[in-house]
Order: structure tokens, then C-alpha cells, then sequence
């Protein structure tokens, strides 16, 4: 299981395989499904284009926030691993942002898990999000179904 905020991007293989290590030292042989997510940062917002975003974090307890999700990720699906990568700093249009993966006997879980982390993960993990458009920038604020992608996995305990 592991949990990473950095600046600098990620290479989705190498993830995958740290992720297919850990399942397997974790549960030798009683893996039957991972899947992963990568999200890329899109071009536009409600209001038009962007030429990127920058996220601010504060360091210790957004990888804290980040690494307990994923612990309950594991717990929560019975998982054999889990792993989740996302990036801060300044992250122009189509980079890569977040990455999540998720380990289990069977696919269902795996689904399931990839999904709770990543609906999850606005709520739970402290990052704060600026879009930039040339020199101008604007905070990004909570999108309510953002909030209501969370609560469906809070009332489905």
C-alpha cells in the first residue's frame, strides 16, 4: 500500500507494477483483479478554456489524509493492496494529476475500490486548486457533485 504526493509526474507502469508487488507480498496469489485510474488536467472549465491549474497542499497532512483514504480503501473493499499517487504545483492542460490503483481476488472490488478512491479523495484529502487562463488565476471552489459523489459512498457503509 502506498500514498505519494509530489510535483514531478509518474509513470503509470512503474506504479502498476509497485502496486502488482505489494498485492502479491501482501496475499500471494489471492489476486485476481487490479485496476488503476489516471486523470489528466482538462482545458477548460464552466467558464471557458485554461491553460492549466495549480494545486496547493500542506505537506504532512495532505500525505497523512491521502494514505489513510487508501487504508480505507483496503479495508473497506478487502483489498490486497491499494496505491495512490497525486501531484502539486503547477500542472499544465492534458499532464497527468492523480493516479489510483487497487488490488483484489475479484474485479468487482477492484472497480469499486478504484472508484471510492477517487470520489473520495476531494473530500477527504486537503489540496486547493487555482486555474490558470494567461496571467490570470481564480480558486477553485467544492463542486456540489463532487460532494454528492462522496456522500454515496458515506451511505453505503
Amino acid at each position: 500500500m502506498f500514498a505519494v504526493i509530489q510535483q514531478q509526474d509518474f509513470d503509470q507502469g512503474t506504479l502498476y507494477k509497485q502496486l502488482q508487488q505489494n498485492a502479491h507480498n501482501a496475499a500471494a496469489g489471492n489476486t485476481g483483479a487490479i485496476v488503476t485510474f489516471t486523470g489528466l488536467v482538462r482545458d477548460y472549465n464552466q467558464s471557458g478554456n485554461i491553460d492549466g491549474i495549480e494545486l496547493e497542499h500542506y505537506p504532512g497532512m495532505t500525505e497523512n489524509a491521502l494514505l489513510s483514504l487508501v487504508e480505507q480503501a483496503v479495508s473497506r473493499f478487502s483489498l490486497t493492496s491499494a496505491g495512490a499517487v497525486h501531484r502539486v504545483g503547477r500542472i499544465l492542460n492534458d499532464e497527468q494529476i492523480v493516479w489510483v490503483g487497487a488490488a483484489a481476488p475479484h474485479r468487482q472490488a477492484a472497480f469499486d475500490a478504484a472508484c471510492f478512491l477517487m470520489d473520495m479523495l476531494k473530500q477527504s484529502v486537503p489540496l486547493w486548486k487555482k486555474e490558470f487562463k494567461g496571467a490570470d488565476e481564480k480558486w477553485v471552489q467544492v463542486k456540489a457533485t463532487d460532494d454528492q459523489a462522496a456522500l454515496k459512498w458515506m451511505q453505503k457503509r
